[in-house]
Order: C-alpha cells, then sequence, then structure tokens
C-alpha cells in the first residue's frame, strides 16, 4: 500500500479516535472522519492481545486487502482506522469482508451508485 494511503502519525490517529465517528461489529471497530486530502487514507490498529506477531500480521493483512478491494466503493476523502477485535483471529475472510461492509454502510460512507 502506498504511503499516501496510510494514516501513520499518532497525533492523526488520536484525532480520529477523539473526533471521528464509530461503527462497532462483531470482527472490527471503524473509526471515520473527513479529511481535506481528497483520498482516502486508512489506519490498521491489532492489539498485542490477540496474539502474537504472525497472527496480528495475517489480521493486519486481511483488513488491508479488504480496504483495498472495496476503495472504489466508498466516497473519497475520507480518514479510516480499523480495530481488530478478538473474534478476527478466527473468522472466515468472507465473514470480515461483510462485518466491513456493513460498517460502511452504517458510517455512510458507501456509494450508492454502486450497489
Amino acid at each position: 500500500m502506498k504511503a499516501e494511503y496510510t494514516v501513520k502519525e499518532n497525533r492523526d490517529f488520536r484525532r480520529i479516535y477523539r473526533r471521528g465517528k464509530s461503527v462497532v461489529t462483531p470482527y472490527l471497530v471503524l473509526y471515520c472522519q473527513k479529511n481535506n486530502r481528497g483520498k482516502t487514507r486508512l489506519g490498521v490498529t491489532v492489539s498485542t492481545k490477540l496474539g502474537k506477531a504472525v497472527i496480528r500480521n495475517r489480521v493486519r493483512r486481511r483488513l488491508r486487502e479488504i480496504w483495498r478491494l472495496h476503495r472504489n466503493d466508498m466516497h473519497a476523502g475520507w480518514d479510516i482506522i480499523l480495530v481488530a477485535r478478538g473474534r478476527s483471529v478466527s473468522a472466515a475472510y468472507q465473514k470480515m469482508d461483510k462485518a466491513y461492509c456493513s460498517a460502511l454502510q452504517q458510517a455512510g460512507l458507501w456509494r450508492e451508485d454502486v450497489r
């Protein structure tokens, strides 16, 4: 993923957590806030409570891939943070994908002309 599509700075994470809108699903929590860049950026958080590095990286890769596949299906110009929950470790990819899509719809980020 290109650097222009990622949220890396701690102050950006704190700003989105504090001022952004949140949507909770069984597999992830989605925080979102409008940005002035015109591009949607992604930040992923996976706690050490979920397991060792191999497991956390697998969850992180899945979340980034789900975001990549649906990036064109959502409104541009948003900062999104995905926080993995405990169930995402053993969840099937399709269930995580469905949870992400429903979170986008609940947050109002899903483009209506897509579906």
